[in-house]
């Protein structure tokens, strides 16, 4: 191994001790539920209660982020995967100074990163300098090994799930591989855009039937967040419900999962932006063997 690598892994092995970064993954296995309206909103009720609170577009091929919030981006993570500039230089900032990592958008290329390409990923986030309290991060949809990975990194995995026979066998798919393969067993649920707090929990019951009968994973339902058409009106003016209309019961609901969520117990491992990506470097595959001509 050569010097680089070596300072690499000490600096992630050293971040380790002193991050204590919570990072909370908001999936949902299917497109349409309304992960990323959660995402967001979650973000910036958590800042406005005095949090330092990034977001990740991990959605790396069909980013959405920036446009949801309106926010003209120039550089983007594709531009510090190619070494154009650094994490910090690509950082926008969005509602109640959240700070948003852009993914890129029409490039398929972003979807299934190289070794070489994790390892510049890597190096980005071990020299990132912006302090942040917590990361969430906003997946794209289906069961893509970016998603299963970003998913496995997190301290909490929050499933969105909306009353559509789809999004419930879509989730299902979802925690069932997780839950198998790579070892998360637990999951919070956000019934989204349901009509009442019995129709979540009904939501929530026909998820929770299958899971209980094949799965060894354990689910708790977090939020029901209601149908509402200030939710709808703020996308289409690219701001946040949370902010624009924060008295709407979809506001209120995501206020007080936000509230939660900040409850949750804090990690007692390593930094969660740096998670991500050191198993990876720590157990390199071949390929960048050969790179550094071992």
């Amino acid at each position: 191994m050569n010097n680089w690598f070596q300072d690499q892994a000490s600096g992630l092995r050293l971040m380790q001790k002193t991050s204590r970064v919570q990072v909370i993954s908001v999936t949902g296995g299917k497109g349409g539920v309304g992960k990323t309206n959660i995402t967001l909103n979650m973000a910036s009720a958590m800042a406005a209660q005095g949090k330092r609170v990034m977001v990740l577009d991990a959605d790396l091929g069909l980013a959405n982020v920036d446009v949801l919030l309106g926010i003209r981006v120039t550089r983007n993570l594709s531009h510090v995967l190619r070494g154009e500039c650094t994490l910090d230089e690509v950082l926008v900032e969005g509602p109640q100074g959240v700070k948003i990592i852009p993914a890129t958008s029409g490039n398929q290329s972003m979807t299934e990163l190289s070794p070489l390409e994790h390892v510049s990923l890597i190096r980005a986030f071990s020299e990132m300098q912006t302090p942040i309290d917590i990361l969430l991060v906003d997946t794209a949809a289906g069961i893509s090994d970016m998603v299963l990975s970003f998913s496995r990194a997190a301290q909490e995995v929050i499933v969105v799930v909306c009353d559509e026979p789809t999004s419930i066998t879509d989730a299902y798919a979802l925690i069932k591989i997780l839950s198998r393969d790579y070892g998360v067993f637990r999951f919070k649920i956000v019934a989204n855009m349901v009509r009442s707090q019995r129709e979540g929990q009904e939501l929530f019951t026909k998820l929770t039937r299958v899971t209980d009968r094949f799965l060894d994973a354990a689910l708790e339902l977090v939020a029901c967040v209601p149908f509402d058409g200030n939710l709808r009106l703020a996308v289409r003016r690219q701001t946040l419900v949370v902010n624009q209309y924060p008295t709407s019961p979809s506001a209120m609901a995501i206020k007080q999962l936000a509230g939660k969520a900040l409850s949750w117990p804090a990690p007692q491992r390593a930094g969660g932006h740096l998670q991500f990506f050191i198993e990876k470097l720590l157990n390199p595959p071949a390929v960048e063997l050969d790179v550094r001509g071992e």
